[in-house]
């Protein structure tokens, strides 16, 4: 492995980096086994030797080409390295399907066809359902979609939500203060934000109210503007909160609604207003359904075959 040292000069930094170094960890994505890491105006790069010259390369065009337009966009980045790669016979990682780096170096993209297709609807429409079952990654990949509109700025803000079924939405009885009582319910929402957003900044968006986590009885009454919403666990939402929830969407605002259809906790499934939802509103423009099912799954293999159990066992009540 080699290593380099470049000093960046003329252009400023940030711009050539992009918003929390995003360009940087494309370049870093099209390149098979490459780092680069930025202090300042210098950046440290380490990979095989012929990467690290290509890398110069895309680097020297990048600042070329904000130096005469005074910014550098995404596509500009996408253009460079398509030129710089591919055009001198480097095979170039595809970062199409990319949804987000997250803080430890990694990349978070669609993984299976029901990912690809929710991505893809998510960036088309302004309320996706991703419905189906469990270990799909659903949710996971809802909250690495609107981190990554926060972190472009489409958005000012993340509100996630879910119903709080189990405690009877009152929240009430249970011990502790407010966030004692509904952290259980919303554990999995901070699991996957902690994943994605250094420790340190989710304290401070979740202080300052640019990510809310939220049970979902607690959205009625508000208007969400230039906001990304995510309802999780839906199919324990009922008809009415699943209307008082979709009717929250204000200008500027997106979001994605997840659930298992199989696996309510309310007492009667036909309550359910996932259920309802899928009923009703499909072919409404701007209003997209994906569904997932057991191929999408990416947990222990074993999720699988337990799904197909169930479902068998279902069919054969039926």
């Amino acid at each position: 492995m080699a290593e380099k040292t470049l000093t960046i000069e003329g252009v400023e930094p940030l711009l050539l980096f992009g918003f929390n170094d995003t360009y940087l960890r494309t370049i870093e994505a099209a390149f098979a086994d490459t780092r680069i890491t930025a202090r300042g105006q210098q950046l440290f790069l380490k990979g095989d030797e012929e990467s690290i010259r290509r890398i110069e390369q895309v680097l020297g065009e990048m600042t070329r080409i904000l130096t005469r337009n005074g910014n550098l966009t995404e596509r500009d980045v996408d253009t460079v390295l398509d030129l710089t790669t591919v055009g001198n016979g480097l095979p170039r990682a595809d970062t199409t399907d990319v949804v987000l780096f997250t803080p430890s170096g990694g990349v978070i993209k669609a993984k299976t066809p029901g990912q690809v297709r929710l991505v893809e609807s998510a960036r088309q429409n302004d309320i996706a359902f991703a419905v189906g079952p469990a270990g799909t990654g659903k949710t996971y990949l809802a909250v690495a979609l609107a981190v990554s509109a926060l972190k472009s700025r489409q958005v000012k803000k993340l509100i996630l939500s879910r119903p709080a079924v189990e405690a009877g939405e009152s929240l009430g009885f249970l011990p502790g203060d407010f966030r004692d009582k509904i952290d259980p319910y919303l554990r999995p929402l901070y699991d996957a934000l902690e994943d994605m957003i250094p420790r340190d900044k989710l304290a401070a968006y979740l202080d300052q109210n640019v990510v809310e986590i939220v049970p979902l009885a607690y959205m009625r009454g508000r208007t969400l503007s230039s906001a990304f919403v995510i309802l999780d666990e839906a199919q324990n939402a009922t008809a009415a909160q699943m209307k008082m929830f979709l009717t929250r969407l204000g200008p500027g605002s997106r979001c994605i609604i997840t659930g298992d259809v199989t696996q309510t906790d309310l007492p009667n499934r036909a309550d359910s207003g996932l259920v309802h939802a899928t009923r009703i509103l499909h072919g409404v423009d701007g209003i997209d359904f994906v569904e997932f099912n057991r191929g999408d799954v990416v947990r222990h293999r074993l999720v699988m075959d337990i799904i197909e159990a169930y479902e068998k066992h279902e069919d054969e009540k039926e």
